[in-house]
């Protein structure tokens, strides 16, 4: 035991090196998720005696996890306040008349967003949107899913935290003596960098994106349900058009036709000045159709004689059985309709909404219904034997009035942070328990958003990165980089440490890199005699440059699978946008750094 113990002291550097390579390679296979690759990396340092479990839990002090975890939940906040649906809805009522502006807007929103905002969650909600401007457009959705991801990650290296990468590194550089990065700090190299990407992404990636839209998944992931909209008699919608209705600005909902006195209206329906007891045939989402439910201006689903409320204590979920005897018959006449004091609010079919309105579809087995009632009605519902899944709805209705609240709370992180009159770890956590207490989000919401993958990676990788440095893996590293490196000008030493990067974040992900790299190029910009400062941030921008392969980050692996993209497709656009935004930066590094 002796023996192997001191045969581990001796070389416990290249153990350490040993270790490392096998988890590349294990983050490569991805036969696990790189979380539990960094967990497992971090318990064989510890098993080894390399670092004790002091050290190991001192991963969990580090701030740059908190900080991001609370990002996440104002993120939340902002898309639980339909902050960024509103933005899109705005963009896409303009694409029909001026569809390249519209979709210039659209990245440019995208762009300044993921500046303040955790960019998974805003590619996750822009994914539908952008197919839906695609549409109005003419536009091959191919040609903009994979500029979206691009330009979330080019607008995140705008700030310090537009993404946990650069939190991170900040983190590290903390921890190795460096003064903190402002969150401003890299703005002008994030601009330059985005300047390039945006001219490489319209003069040369987009020509190289596939143009037909086989394989697109669509909007199957976003579950569209069929409903409709009665005017009520005191309504404020009453005597305007359609078209100036919030109804019709909301990029989640369509209208399909408009009843009135037993006629449909189908065509010109913009221009229709809406009257009392008109029914407006729409479709939307879950969400959505949760917020109109709490609307005093309609009532939502089918309404029946004498039904004047907005009835319903509860919201549940049914599946229409197979074996139901309604099936082919209208909705209207399904029978629990009349036999218990509920409203179907709406209607859902995988691909296949019904033309007609809400009480006339036709049932299918499988059929969606959202259904309100009482409670003791609805507890009924659940010993109907032909519905099947009867279940409360996750879905949550948008809290549109809480939306400035959640922008002030996320403009006060920055503009405290900015001024350094708290630390952004601090101001963060301030700003949660803001959105909290004034009800932007539910704390079930707020923990939810959290992505634990991701913190439970970072965690891991602090942990494997101390034991690096203490077993004096870095040092070697360093000590073998250095004599190639030390008769080098300093923009050479820049553009090395950027390739170098660059590299790996395409084959693992990039939280890892920067926790990695940062503490090594820190320790060879110290032993070459030059400021790491800039090392640093090269290091920063290139561990986010993951544009050549779909796995190297979290929005590129989104559009990938929603896009239906060949893996080869993102080498045709990624290598050229890699090149011109690596060239752009490290020049902007070594001009100003």
């Amino acid at each position: 035991m002796d023996e192997i113990r001191q045969f581990i002291e001796t070389w416990q550097a290249q153990i350490g090196l040993v270790i490392l390579g096998l988890m590349f390679v294990g983050f490569v296979m991805e036969r696990f998720p790189a979380a539990v690759v960094a967990i497992l990396g971090a318990c064989t340092f510890l098993f080894l005696g390399i670092i004790d479990s002091k050290q190991l839990f001192s991963a969990f002090s580090n701030s740059a996890p908190i900080t991001i975890g609370a990002m996440f939940i104002l993120s939340g906040a902002l898309l639980r306040t339909g902050t960024i649906d509103a933005i899109a809805g705005a963009i896409i009522q303009r694409a029909a008349r001026r569809p390249k502006l519209a979709v210039a807007e659209m990245f440019l929103g995208v762009y300044v967003a993921s500046a303040f905002m955790n960019n998974t969650p805003v590619v996750v909600v822009m994914i539908p949107i952008i197919l839906k401007l695609a549409q109005a457009t003419g536009f091959s959705a191919k040609k903009l899913l994979i500029p979206l991801s691009f330009v979330c990650i080019l607008g995140g290296t705008t700030t310090l935290i537009g993404t946990s990468t650069n939190l991170i590194v900040d983190s590290v550089a903390r921890s190795n003596g460096l003064e903190p990065f402002g969150i401003f700090e890299i703005t002008p190299y994030g601009l330059i960098a985005g300047v390039a990407g945006m001219i490489m992404l319209a003069g040369f990636s987009s020509w190289l994106l596939p143009k037909d839209d086989e394989g697109l998944a669509g909007n199957a992931s976003d579950e569209l349900f069929l409903t409709e909209l009665t005017i009520r008699n005191a309504s404020t919608l009453r005597g305007k058009a359609l078209a100036d209705t919030a109804i019709a600005k909301r990029s989640k909902i369509s209208v399909t036709a408009i009843k009135r006195d037993g006629r449909y209206i189908r065509h010109n329906l913009s221009a229709e000045v809406l009257q009392a007891n008109d029914v407006l045939v729409i479709r939307t989402e879950l969400p959505e159709l949760m917020s109109l439910r709490k609307s005093a201006d309609f009532k939502v689903g089918i309404v029946r004689k004498g039904d004047v409320g907005a009835m319903g204590e509860v919201v549940v979920e049914a599946m229409v059985a197979p074996s139901h005897p309604s099936i082919g018959n209208r909705l209207y006449d399904i029978p629990f309709l009349s036999m218990l004091n509920v409203r179907v609010l709406g209607l859902s079919r995988y691909r296949n909404l019904p033309r007609s309105d809400l009480p006339n579809a036709k049932i299918h087995a499988a059929d969606k219904l959202v259904v309100t009632g009482s409670k003791a009605d609805i507890a009924r519902m659940y010993e109907n034997p032909n519905l099947f899944g009867v279940m409360n709805t996750n879905a949550r209705a948008f809290r549109r009035d809480k939306a400035p609240l959640a922008i002030g709370a996320l403009a006060a992180v920055v503009i405290l942070s900015a001024l350094n009159v708290v630390a952004i770890e601090v101001a963060a956590i301030l700003a949660v328990g803001f959105i909290l207490i004034a009800r932007c989000i539910d704390a079930e919401e707020a923990w939810s958003s959290i992505d634990g993958n991701v913190l439970v990676l970072i965690f891991g990788m602090l942990a494997v990165g101390l034991a690096l440095e203490q077993a004096g893996s870095v040092t070697v590293v360093v000590n073998t980089l250095a004599p190639y490196l030390a008769d080098v000008p300093v923009w050479a030493v820049v553009f090395s440490v950027y390739v170098l990067s660059v590299l790996l974040t395409e084959i693992i992900t990039n939280n890892a890199v920067a926790i990695l790299v940062t503490p090594i190029v820190i320790k060879l910009g110290t032993d070459l005699g030059i400021d790491p400062r800039p090392l640093v941030i090269a290091v920063m921008f290139a561990a986010s440059a993951s544009f050549a392969t779909p796995i190297g980050y979290q929005t590129n692996t989104l559009v990938y699978a929603a896009g239906g993209y060949r893996f080869t497709d993102f080498f045709k656009a990624g290598i050229p946008l890699t090149v011109g935004v690596g060239v752009a930066t490290c020049f902007a590094i070594v001009a100003f750094g």
